[in-house]
């Protein structure tokens, strides 16, 4: 059972269909490691090990009469905990939603049930999901595994965790600021955002019946980019009123050999600088590329400001985060933005205004999203990947202190904090598919992912863009302090 730990969700199904494995043996499997090794990384944070294991039973019995449900039939797998799953609270990491239980699935649950999966239990987040850090006071901190003195991401950090850590085979969470590709760019996997609105967000919310959010998606993680176009046919498709007249038909990947692609290389900005080390796998990537006979350009770049690019998407993001806020606070806010200069056209300002935006302003603000969409939909006229960062450096060390006062150290530059979701944002905020892919560890032993980006609806281009070039670079490597530890 052992040197069974890391391997992918499809291969572990395989297994198990041959009968070379049982789902009870490998569920059990995960458990043991669980149990034994989850203390210092705190990934898991909701276990339902019964539960699962009744059902490895149940699936073990469908294998030997032949009614297998789906394609990972029998496989064990966890989900972030923002996720909606019966018997289970769903708390986004907030005291006050502590009770907050379902008595049934939400969709994505229910779907990845009828493809066969073993729910193990629900992983770490930070605090109403917002941060590149996952912490909260009911569950406390998560660690990476590569290193537990430094952060998983956010704000799927437990997710991306777990699946470097051996605990699961599989995962899904969430992304409106990098929330799946920072923590998989963190914990050296494979993280997928996918086009905006190909994914039901039914199922993923603190409060029922609500409508889908701007900018926020639902998406896969994994250990193998095959695992994430599995997982992403059998979330994508819509739901409820809109499957009466709504299919989904994404097209294939339009591609066999990395030849065949034309690729621009963004490796760093002036905008939001990235370690050199980081920039460095961009331009080995170019590299690769070439030898390989794609058409590389690291000079092309979509028609637009990145400037202004940024300070729309910051406006945008910004107005949804904040529209839970109290007539207090949105009273003590406008007093503030009224008060700024004009001419100040700072983030900060920035932000502070987006909290209070009129509903017109708000159609101001999308029609200037529309230019950028445009820019980018030309762009992908002649290219058809964009290779970039995901994050300035690698996972740096746990800062709960307040947002206002964290930096982050790059090379030997004090940038803020939040001009790491630069990379992120440009592809949210033009709906765009994105897949965060393994590029090997950095000289600290942490590991270093970049984008695959492409035009909307091409998410299976990206996912078999990330695993043709990760044969030649990355690839997922475990966690050294854990790699022999299998059982």
């Amino acid at each position: 059972m052992a040197s069974y730990i890391y391997d992918s969700a499809l291969q572990l199904a395989k297994k198990i269909r041959s009968r070379d494995i049982s789902s009870k043996e490998l569920t059990q499997s995960f458990i043991d490691r669980i149990e034994r090794y989850d203390t210092d990384i705190n990934a898991v944070v909701v276990r339902t090990f019964e539960d699962a294991l009744r059902n490895a039973e149940l699936a073990d019995a469908a294998v030997a009469s032949g009614n297998l449900l789906g394609p990972l039939h029998g496989v064990p797998m966890t989900i972030k905990e923002s996720y909606v799953m019966a018997n289970t609270a769903s708390t986004w990491g907030i005291e006050a939603f502590r009770d907050n239980y379902s008595a049934k699935d939400g969709l994505a649950v229910s779907r990845f049930r009828e493809a066969g999966v073993i729910f193990l239990g629900k992983t770490n987040v930070p605090t109403d999901l917002a941060d590149f850090q996952s912490y909260n006071p009911i569950y406390g901190v998560t660690g990476n595994p590569y290193n537990t003195d430094c952060t998983p991401g956010g704000s799927s950090g437990g997710s991306a965790a777990a699946l470097a850590a051996g605990f699961s085979a599989l995962e899904a969470g969430s992304d409106i600021g990098g929330s799946i590709r920072n923590p998989a760019h963190f914990c050296g996997i494979y993280g997928h955002k996918p086009t905006h609105g190909i994914i039901p967000m039914q199922g993923h919310e603190l409060v029922t019946g609500i409508p889908e959010t701007d900018l926020a998606v639902c998406g896969p993680l994994a250990r193998s980019a095959e695992d994430l176009a599995v997982a992403l046919n059998i979330m994508a498709r819509p739901a409820d009123r809109e499957a009466i007249g709504i299919q989904l038909n994404l097209p294939p990947a339009d591609f066999s050999q990395l030849k065949e692609l034309r690729v621009a290389i963004w490796a760093t900005d002036d905008v939001a600088p990235v370690s050199q080390e980081t920039a460095e796998r961009s331009y080995k990537v170019a590299d690769i590329l070439r030898q390989e006979g794609a058409t590389v350009s690291e000079t092309a770049r979509p028609n637009f400001d990145p400037v202004f690019a940024h300070k729309n998407y910051q406006t945008l993001l910004t107005a949804v985060m904040t529209s839970a806020m109290r007539p207090k606070e949105v009273a003590a806010a406008t007093l503030a933005a009224e008060a700024l200069d004009p001419d100040n056209d700072s983030i900060g300002a920035v932000n502070l205004r987006a909290q209070v935006m009129s509903h017109r302003d708000w159609i101001r603000t999308n029609t200037k999203r529309e230019k950028l969409r445009r820019a980018w939909d030309a762009f992908f006229q002649d290219w058809d990947i964009l290779v970039c960062p995901q994050m300035a450096t690698s996972a740096f060390p746990h800062d709960h202190r307040p947002f206002a006062d964290r930096k982050v150290m790059v090379d030997q530059s004090a940038q803020p904090y939040f001009q790491q979701i630069f990379w992120s944002g440009m592809v949210i905020n033009a709906y765009l598919p994105s897949t965060v892919f393994p590029t090997g560890l950095s000289n600290s032993g942490l590991p270093i992912g970049l984008q695959a980006v492409s035009g909307p609806y091409r998410d299976h281009r990206t996912i078999e863009f990330a695993r043709q070039i990760t044969q030649y670079i990355g690839g997922f490597e475990p966690p050294k302090n854990l790699a022999e530890l299998k059982n």
